[in-house]
């Protein structure tokens, strides 16, 4: 019960908020409500993932049904949504009100949550796919928000970009049902050689196909294009939870088709796995390349993003458990530090208008407490230890010269070395040119619009806190998700 309650209530209260026009002549009411649902939803799903169990939504043939099941994996990825979620609508509570049609907004963000919520919990491939084309469409409305030429340019991408994702995906679906008949999610997979006798290379298209498919949602090269375009247009409370949510989305979906139907001693040593590797590790260099060039703060992050969520896709394409773990810590990891570095842009946009990097200097006279929370956050990004990035990074690095997989195992370790370097040189300048800008600036226009000083509103600084200071702390006592995801690691290899 408690399951679909976190799937249909956000769903509801969103088709409500969306209906009810007249919400938007009360504002207060209109952000309490949005606010309580958010804050209802973190405690379905925690109480839900607390109870577990499974349903049944719909039959619809005697071999394809609709489901929820609560499982490990889909416990740590609905959780995380649904904290990140309800602190990126706190920040919007405030960042929005500087914007048109809020009531829009508010409305389709409730009920994406819900959607992710669903997909999260799905209990089979059928059922997950269902969810992640539902939330390719309701989330567009959050990148088309501002209907600019831009924005509607970067929605059709997005959606373009995500059809055409999903439909290679649906290829390997097919094969997959005809060959094995049963899509329930098994750890360890259903798919045993018996079924694929004299179908083994058609399987490893499949397979591939897929892990191509759902990796454009991660923004992993090709299908990465959509991400630096869409991401920047946003609101930046929806960037937020575009670039640390909505991508994992298609992480969990290759989760589900590689450790959980396919299973891993299906591709392990096969082609499938090393070009995986190669597309993982490419797309790390080349985004960290992209956002150390970008000069837009907000591109800038989002081209940081295509990189770091392929540093999971790399975890995951080695199929060696401890690279596993680093994978699954570096989810929550990047999600945390990902909404509190966009939540920062949207405060800097909103406080002062700037949106380009060379004109941050002197920032930390304006708002000296937001960019400490984003350095904070920046240094976790980075790997500097103690914070969070630093423990990812070390298990994906160790279970990468681990893996047995010849001379990438040992090439991993160094593109993320030199990917953490461009890290810091994309996201250091920012801090180091907001405290200290130089004899050489006056901070004249800073004195003039009467900017010194003016922290963000509570609703958006909050929330950037939050997220900036969990980013140490969940690298200074990681023993927690690194036990949890080891038992992860245990079931599915």
């Amino acid at each position: 019960m408690l399951m679909l309650l976190a799937v249909f209530v956000p769903i509801l209260a969103g088709v409500l908020v969306l209906a009810l026009k007249n919400l938007k002549e009360n504002r207060g009411v209109l952000t309490g409500c949005f606010t309580a649902v958010l804050a209802a939803e973190a405690v379905l799903v925690i109480l839900a993932v607390m109870g577990g169990g499974s349903v049944t939504l719909w039959k619809l043939t005697d071999t394809i049904t609709l489901g929820l099941k609560i499982d490990k994996v889909g416990s740590l990825f609905a959780v995380l949504t649904s904290v990140m979620w309800l602190l990126a609508g706190i920040h919007s509570t405030s960042y929005m009100k500087h914007e048109h049609d809020e009531q829009r907004f508010y409305g389709f963000y409730l009920i994406v949550v819900g959607v992710l919520a669903g997909l999260d919990f799905s209990a089979d491939l059928i059922t997950m796919y269902v969810f992640y084309e539902m939330m390719t469409l309701t989330s567009l409305p959050l990148v088309l928000h501002e209907l600019t030429k831009e924005a509607i340019h970067a929605g059709l991408k997005y959606l373009f970009y995500s059809v055409a994702g999903a439909f290679l995906a649906l290829f390997g679906i097919f094969f997959l049902a005809n060959v094995c008949g049963n899509l329930q999610f098994t750890a360890g997979g259903v798919v045993t050689p018996d079924m694929i006798a004299g179908k083994e290379g058609l399987l490893l298209f499949a397979v591939f196909a897929m892990i191509v498919g759902f990796g454009t949602k991660a923004g992993m090269f090709p299908l990465h294009g959509w991400l630096p375009t869409a991401h920047p247009v946003a609101p930046a409370p929806a960037s937020a939870v575009l670039s640390g949510v909505i991508t994992k989305a298609g992480v969990i979906a290759i989760i589900r088709v590689v450790y959980f139907i396919v299973g891993p001693v299906m591709i392990r040593g096969t082609w499938v796995q090393y070009a995986w590797m190669v597309l993982a590790l490419l797309t790390v260099f080349m985004g960290s390349m992209l956002a150390y060039r970008e000069k837009v703060m907000k591109k800038r992050f989002a081209y940081s993003t295509v990189s770091q969520v392929s540093y999971v896709l790399f975890g995951l394409s080695l199929l060696e458990p401890t690279a596993f773990v680093g994978a699954l810590c570096h989810v929550v990891f990047h999600s945390v530090i990902k909404d509190a570095l966009f939540l920062f842009a949207g405060a800097v946009i909103v406080r002062t208008g700037w949106t380009r990097i060379e004109q941050l200097r002197g920032l930390g006279r304006i708002m000296p407490k937001a960019l400490a929370f984003y350095t904070l956050a920046a240094l976790a990004l980075i790997g500097i230890p103690p914070a969070s990035g630093f423990v990812s990074k070390w298990y994906l690095a160790t279970g990468s010269l681990a893996s047995g997989t010849g001379a990438l195992g040992f090439i991993g370790p160094v593109i993320l070395l030199i990917s953490a370097l461009l890290t810091a040189g994309y996201l250091l300048p920012i801090m180091i040119q907001g405290y200290f800008p130089g004899q050489d600036f006056d901070g004249q226009e800073i004195k003039e619009r009467g900017l010194e000083g003016k922290e963000p509103e509570p609703a958006m600084l909050v929330p950037i806190g939050i997220l900036g200071i969990a980013s140490l702390l969940l690298g200074c006592f990681p023993g927690p998700l690194i036990a949890f995801a080891r038992s992860v690691a245990e079931m599915v290899l």
